[in-house]
């Protein structure tokens, strides 16, 4: 028996605002992604999008498929994201990503290998954040409905100065995470997180807040 249309109504409400998209305009493809409209991949204008893909594809195969230089590894990850890293940065490959382009880090980062970023709603990081193995951080939703799997909506992901996300951490669309905060080992962390704050858990909650001078 097919849902009554009051009761959709009653399940969307019930939705945060981090699983719903943004109401859909006739803007550029990029923007519409970028901004948390609901995407149809059926759509031709998404060819845009898929070309880039592709590319981000080849630009990670050559990252991950030799060892490089810490100098090498940066210059590869900056042609990746399109923003130079600062030269007190370090990655470790692999690292695997979809798009690339929407990727923004601060100066002194460092990130474990075998990570994975899903960034066509933006992911910025700030400066000296320490990322450790496995960790996801993924900013794209598809379609609740059944019918239409195929269309996908972004929610950005920005993490704060100072952070520290522990192995196999999994990010979620929409999520915030302050100053100094830490992300305990296997979290999943579906709302944001406050500065100065441990979390951990799925999903994560706050186990308790750091104290320092």
């Amino acid at each position: 028996m097919k849902e009554s249309k009051s009761n959709k109504k009653k399940l969307i409400t019930k939705l945060s605002a981090r699983s719903t998209p943004a109401p859909t305009t006739n803007r550029d493809i990029f923007i519409r992604d970028l901004e948390g409209e609901l995407v149809d991949m059926n759509d031709p204008e998404c060819e845009k999008i898929l070309a880039v893909i592709r590319e981000t594809i080849k630009l990670t195969h050559k990252f991950n498929s030799s060892a490089h230089s810490p100098k090498k590894s940066r210059k590869l990850f900056s042609k990746i994201i399109g923003q130079k890293l600062d030269d007190k940065s370090w990655i470790i490959p692999p690292f695997y990503v979809d798009f690339g382009k929407n990727i923004r880090v601060g100066k002194n980062f460092f990130m474990n290998q075998a990570c994975t970023f899903m960034d066509r709603g933006g992911i910025t990081i700030g400066d000296d954040v320490f990322i450790a193995p496995k960790v996801c951080l993924t900013t794209i939703n598809h379609d609740f409905d059944p019918y239409h799997r195929t269309a996908t909506f972004c929610k950005p992901i920005v993490i704060g100065n100072r952070v520290w996300i522990g192995i196999n951490v999994t990010i979620c669309p929409g999520v915030t995470i302050g100053d100094n905060a830490i992300i305990a080992a296997g979290s999943v962390v579906t709302k944001d997180v406050p500065e100065n704050a441990i979390v951990g858990g799925n999903p994560a909650r706050v186990l308790k807040m750091l104290e320092f001078e």
